[in-house]
């Protein structure tokens, strides 16, 4: 691929029909192609099927031969199944406008698989949870954090539905990360016409009341209309207070600030953010 695309991420969860129109929304507000991918992890089916290590001396050798096959089979399984989705996806992508999606399948760790990846990316969707979501609620996975940290690019992650939106939430911080992303924001067409709350969380001081204004002015150009609002309290709770009383689709944040929100996305209170946020979050560099 030339050009960059917006790279989605499908697997079997229920995470993945959201996953597809959130990418379709993307490129078509970004003009640009999209690119399912289905990454099978070799590693994990090997540790899930090797039991070589369980066989007695005594155990003949077509038992470990029938093993061979079994495992060839479910590879086969696999792959088959992963074009069956990438199918359906671009099929999905097609029935919300986008044309000639393309998919991949790779194979490998999907963090290492999206990093290599990462040049050709201008933004990668995925599911807050992947497959294991249905038996593990409560559990956002080791690697949508992993991908978090590894990559450099912006990352949508999507809750189990996807509406585009019409009201942003971008949390602020007055850091030069924070207007970093105000910049990208005004200079992408993604949030044309979108709503947008830009939120400082603490005790702004005169400096930073300054940036806010300085931010809001940017982000006037491109989109409908940009309102300020400085709340107290802690962040994670304070946004999410304030996405349910203003009927917020979408939360927009910076990554490795040097104030309390480089807290909230380093370690395990990024999963924490994503898993109670009740939205998609795009995370910006």
């Amino acid at each position: 691929m030339s050009e960059r695309h917006v790279t989605a991420c499908i697997d079997g969860s229920a995470y993945s029909q959201a996953v597809c129109d959130a990418a379709a929304w993307a490129s078509l507000r970004l003009d640009i192609g999209l690119t399912f991918v289905h990454v099978i992890d070799k590693a994990g089916r090997a540790a899930e099927s090797d039991v070589s290590g369980q066989i007695g001396l005594g155990s003949r050798e077509h038992l470990l031969a029938e093993l061979a096959q079994l495992d060839e089979q479910r590879a086969r399984i696999d792959r088959e199944q992963g074009r069956l989705m990438l199918d359906a996806a671009c099929e999905r992508a097609a029935a919300d406008g986008v044309a000639n999606a393309m998919s991949r399948q790779r194979h490998g760790a999907l963090a290492e698989t999206l990093v290599e990846m990462e040049p050709q990316t201008r933004l990668l969707v995925l599911g807050k949870r992947g497959e294991t979501a249905d038996t593990a609620h409560e559990h956002l996975g080791s690697n949508l954090e992993r991908v978090i940290r590894s990559l450099h690019c912006p990352i949508l992650i999507t809750p189990p539905d996807f509406t585009a939106p019409q009201r942003i939430v971008v949390s602020f911080d007055g850091s030069r990360t924070a207007r970093a992303m105000i910049e990208r924001i005004a200079n992408s067409p993604l949030f044309d016409g979108v709503e947008c709350h830009l939120v400082f969380v603490g005790e702004a001081s005169a400096d930073c009341r300054k940036k806010l204004d300085e931010a809001k002015a940017a982000l006037e150009g491109v989109c409908a209309g940009v309102t300020i609002a400085i709340l107290e309290g802690e962040v994670e709770s304070s946004l999410r207070a304030y996405k349910q009383s203003h009927a917020i689709d979408m939360l927009v944040m910076g990554a490795y600030g040097h104030s309390r929100i480089r807290h909230l996305l380093v370690g395990s209170t990024t999963t924490e953010m994503i898993r109670r946020a009740g939205m998609p979050v795009l995370i910006l560099r």
